[in-house]
């Protein structure tokens, strides 16, 4: 745990990241550092309103304001296309509705709903020609809260919006967009069977990914019909596929070239101002850049959702889980596609349970379609289920370790979702908590210890790479993935290790989309898994091509020859009496046995290990302010192998940190408007580096056997314990329970104040 492997050259070492110097020196390019010549600016006209029918935009005064090029409103766009879920980018994707929240049509669903926008010569141009575009709306009633939506009275987004997995099909339209349910055993048996039963509900606030860098892009069209798109996203084949549909193109037309990216989180898994700028280029015939504001990507972007939910547990008296029981109700935003098939697989998935049922609701409402944000949608079900299990701890007098272990999946344990486990180290990490001196250290006055687990199943997906041998012996790896949590760098610790050349000799670069073949977006923790498959099998490939040319000089058969070391040689006594040959004398060679030498890989990857982790989390309570301070934190987590350890340090870290805001501080607050109010750092609160103490790491290494190396995912599983271990921590100090997110100083205080005049606390 925690050590760097030594059995591997450079799989489980901490070399320098690749792209280090040209970040801290300002050389790398993010999405608003492209300049092309004649470029224009592109600004959105966003509406004002929650709910609103369009019943006329008039432009003509913008369009004739000297320096405006061009003016686009949804009338400009094909129209959208047919209402038919694809599996596309994270989740999957409703072109219709994704062209809809590109540009509103014929109403605009949610504060800052792009209805317009001009390509000007200069911003201050296009600013002033936003403030000149009439637009005539009716507002309509709206609805922000998930449990109003789903109410037969609400106001209604969609009229044709009937809800999905419902049968027989409802014969009037709702706000529920969707319907799921998993079942496993019986659970009104399992609930008899038990001797303690916990049922709480619980609410979480949406909140957003906090990425630094804003949305942002440049277009450039073509004469011949092609569209350049230079963007920072977390998938330039996202960005196209994305962008081709909406603007009725075939996908060869557009190509998309990475640019760096400042954060996604999940957040630029889709689309926002790419094709409006794409349309802006083709009507001016000149490129065209836009760039969000902060308060643009809080109004417009997508958080993630806000939920509420019902658990409920029971246990017999020795801690065994009889049967458990969720009921979930994620919003979606104006547009259906929250997260529910994630958070209704992934609430219980950490425990083999005999009798499980798990309902979820997919709910549209007046705010922005949500993204994805790590391990999207189990932070929410599983924040109430962890919260439930450490209350039934507290009621049968078991440490809620030791509860979590004796009911802890393991390999072999089935899933109530589907899948039957391999090897997974759900109980190391139990045991390595519960072994950690900050399990046992003392507390201090108005503290308290919490402790939560979490799981994420990861994904893999379709990943191509090449791997091209240099004349003076060095390699470069070609992949289509943007680099987000380090990937540069575990990819060419990969290649090293196949190729047998130190590190240092791999170049990477992250290709535009006409230069390697498709590649599924940076997401799910998929790429060091299945990107670096690609590159194992393209490495391996040019291993092969190096032991060919080898045996070529040697005039041997290319089976007498092996790899070893970053060298050929022959492979035994009877292939001959010959000298090693090292990569950097075959490369030399190249032109003398065959030309270039090269490995190329185009998988579907498959076998990506589940992740399990278990945190422990120190608060102080502040009976006067009511403000939560995390004192002491510490996150261990089953990582598969560590390919690069500060990087999984530094996910986890990342990981607590963010969950830690969706905790405490962070939320949208909404005006009865309908208005966001807080669209901006200032009053959107998310961690400072003062808020937070140094989060301790503890990496336990169960290998996924379905990796070379033993990759499984790292990057979304350290936010899903955050928000159970800080409730749980500030119950323990407090004796009461919260189970509204966020705890931000106000409800504590309130808490506080109940608890001390005897009324009805949140601990219900």
């Amino acid at each position: 745990m925690g050590n760097e492997t030594q059995e591997f050259k450079w799989v489980g070492k901490r070399p320098i990241r690749p792209d280090g110097v040209d970040k801290v020196t300002g050389r790398a390019k993010f999405g608003a550092d492209m300049h092309l010549p004649g470029m224009l600016i592109g600004r959105v006209l966003r509406s004002p309103h929650a709910h609103a029918r369009i019943r006329s935009i008039n432009t003509k005064k913008a369009t004739a304001l000297p320096g405006v090029k061009a003016v686009v409103t949804g009338d400009d766009f094909p129209p959208p296309p047919p209402p038919v879920w694809e599996a596309a980018g994270e989740t999957p994707v409703n072109f219709r509705d994704l062209a809809k929240n590109v540009m509103a049509r014929d109403k605009t669903l949610y504060d800052g709903h792009a209805v317009a926008a001009v390509a000007a010569t200069s911003a201050v141009i296009a600013e002033k020609a936003l403030d000149l575009i009439e637009v005539d709306y009716e507002v309509l009633p709206h609805v922000i809260d998930v449990k109003e939506a789903m109410k037969p009275d609400a106001p209604l987004l969609h009229d044709d919006l009937f809800t999905d997995g419902v049968s027989p099909k409802p014969e009037k339209p709702s706000n529920i967009a969707k319907r799921m349910e998993f079942v496993v055993g019986d659970v009104e048996a399992g609930f008899a069977k038990a001797d303690v039963v916990v049922e709480r509900e619980f609410t979480t606030e949406p909140v957003h990914q906090g990425y630094i860098e804003p949305h942002a892009c440049v277009a450039d069209a073509s004469e011949d019909g092609k569209l350049f798109i230079h963007c920072s996203s977390q998938g330039q084949f996202m960005v196209r596929q994305f962008s081709a549909r909406v603007l009725g193109l075939e996908i060869s037309q557009v190509t998309v070239v990475p640019a760096e990216i400042g954060g996604g989180f999940g957040g630029k898994t889709t689309v926002y101002i790419e094709p409006t700028a794409g349309l802006l280029s083709r009507k001016t015939g000149r490129p065209v850049k836009m760039v969000m504001s902060r308060t643009e990507v809080f109004r417009a972007s997508g958080p993630t959702s806000g939920g509420a939910t019902k658990i409920k547990i029971g246990a017999t008296k020795d801690g065994i889980i009889t049967s458990a029981q969720a009921t979930l109700a994620y919003q979606a935003g104006a547009f259906p596609g929250s997260p529910i098939g994630p958070g209704c697989m992934c609430a219980f998935a950490p425990y083999n349970i005999e009798n499980v049922n798990v309902v979820g609701h997919d709910v549209v409402v007046n705010r922005p379609k949500v993204a994805a944000y790590r391990a999207p949608g189990a932070p929410i079900s599983e924040f109430g289920v962890e919260c439930v299990v450490d209350e039934i701890a507290d009621k049968i007098g078991v440490d809620p370790i030791d509860l979590r272990e004796k009911n802890a999946a393991r390999q072999g344990t089935k899933a109530y979702y589907g899948p039957t486990f391999g090897p997974i180290g759900f109980i190391d990490t139990l045991e390595a908590a519960k072994l950690h001196p900050h399990y046992s250290a003392p507390l201090g006055e108005n503290q308290g210890r919490g402790v939560a687990s979490g799981f994420w199943f990861n994904i893999g997906g379709d990943s191509t790479a090449s791997v091209h041998i240099n004349e003076d012996g060095t390699a470069t790896v070609i992949e289509g993935n943007p680099d987000i949590g380090g990937s540069r760098a575990s990819l060419a610790q990969m290649a090293a290790e196949v190729l047998g050349i130190d590190y240092d000799k791999i170049r990477i670069s992250v290709a535009d989309t006409s230069s390697i073949g498709y590649n599924f977006l940076t997401g799910g923790s998929r790429v060091t898994f299945a990107s670096g498959k690609a590159v194992i099998e393209a490495a391996k490939g040019a291993v092969s091509e190096l032991c060919a040319r080898a045996a070529k000089l040697w005039e041997i058969d290319a089976d007498a020859v092996e790899w070893v070391d970053g060298e050929a040689r022959p492979a035994g006594e009877n292939a001959g009496n010959f000298e090693p040959m090292p990569l950097s004398t075959l490369a030399g060679a190249s032109g003398k046995t065959g030309g270039p030498i090269s490995g190329h890989a185009s998988l579907n990857v498959k076998g990506a290990g589940p992740g399990f982790g278990t945190h422990i989390c120190d608060v102080e309570v502040d009976q006067e302010t009511g403000r939560v301070s995390v004192v002491r934190y510490t996150a261990v987590q089953d990582v598969g192998r560590a390919i690069h350890p500060s990087y999984v340090e530094g996910q986890l870290q990342g990981g607590v940190a963010q969950g830690v805001g969706w905790a405490l501080n962070e939320e949208y607050i909404y005006d009865k408007e309908g208005r966001l109010d807080n669209p901006g750092f200032l009053d959107y609160r998310i961690p400072v580096a003062s808020d937070l103490p140094m989060i301790d790491t503890v990496l336990v290494e169960v290998p996924n056997p379905n990796h070379p190396y033993g990759v499984r995912g790292v990057g979304e599983v350290p936010i899903i314990p955050p928000m159970a271990a800080v409730a749980n921590a500030v119950s323990d100090a407090i004796g009461i329970r919260l189970k509204n997110l966020p705890m931000s100083p106000p409800k504590v205080l309130a808490s506080l104040k109940n608890e001390g005049n005897g009324a009805a606390s949140q601990s219900g």
